[in-house]
């Protein structure tokens, strides 16, 4: 009796022994969910010392500080219809917001441009969590005020497979209340100790940038999560952007 129950369950047996080191396996394959703010703690700490005086420095905190008054709290908030726009991608073709959006949520993040170290820590770590956002059915778009051979630049360095967007006006970045226009002094300062002339990326006089911010937008052009911060060294983590889409992939699932 013993033989014969063992014998009717070595099929399952067998079945579970074979199935789990691939299950095992599968689970060591994903990647784990990048972070952002790791990947700055390791960029500042591999930093030479900076070239900024004490001046240099002052003139940076002041702009800070004024910019967050002129902007206390910038960007769409949860709840509040995403504005509908076309820009031109990396490769010179226009893509709408509302095309990417009738295929599936999406997450469009503002960054400063190819010149800012922490926009590329955080382009890079949206690009690791790609499989994961493209896997619960969104798209990530990225919008910057550069050029379009400046995103080409960096979609051929860095491996971008998603869309990068220029705002060549500004327009996009004040529907979404991130825009803002560099002071003088600043400027200066960038060209003086970075050999940084913002219309080198931007075009001739244009000296504007977002405040990064970061938008996870429901099929119906609604926002569920936002970021946005005056403080350039902050962005939303990819972690939390995932949390964001799981959540809004459940809802749906409910729905139905």
């Amino acid at each position: 009796m013993i033989v014969r129950k063992l014998l009717r369950a070595l099929p399952t047996v067998c079945l579970a022994i074979v199935l789990l080191p691939a299950a095992l396996s599968a689970r060591e394959d994903v990647p784990p969910v990048p972070s952002y703010a790791d990947a700055v703690i390791e960029y500042e700490s591999s930093r030479k010392p900076g070239r900024l005086s004490a001046e240099d420095r002052a003139v940076m905190q002041r702009n800070a500080a004024e910019l967050a008054e002129r902007l206390p709290d910038p960007g769409l908030k949860v709840g509040e219809r995403a504005p509908d726009f076309t820009l031109p991608n990396a490769f010179g073709k226009p893509v709408s917001l509302s095309g990417q959006l009738a295929k599936g949520p999406v997450v469009l993040t503002f960054y400063r441009g190819a010149w800012c170290p922490y926009c590329n820590l955080e382009l890079k770590s949206l690009r690791d969590a790609l499989p994961r956002l493209e896997h619960l059915g969104a798209r990530l778009i990225a919008v910057t005020p550069q050029q379009p051979d400046k995103s080409l630049e960096q979609v051929k360095r860095d491996g971008y497979s998603f869309e990068i967007l220029s705002d060549l006006n500004g327009a996009v970045m004040r529907d979404y209340r991130l825009y803002f226009t560099v002071p003088k002094a600043l400027s200066d300062l960038y060209k003086d100790r970075f050999g940084l002339d913002l219309a080198t990326y931007n075009g001739p006089g244009r000296y504007e940038l977002p405040v990064p911010g970061t938008f996870v937008i429901d099929r119906h052009g609604i926002v569920r999560a936002a970021f946005a911060d005056t403080d350039y060294k902050r962005r939303m983590e990819p972690a939390d952007i995932i949390a964001a889409l799981r959540t809004l992939t459940n809802q749906d699932a409910g729905r139905h």
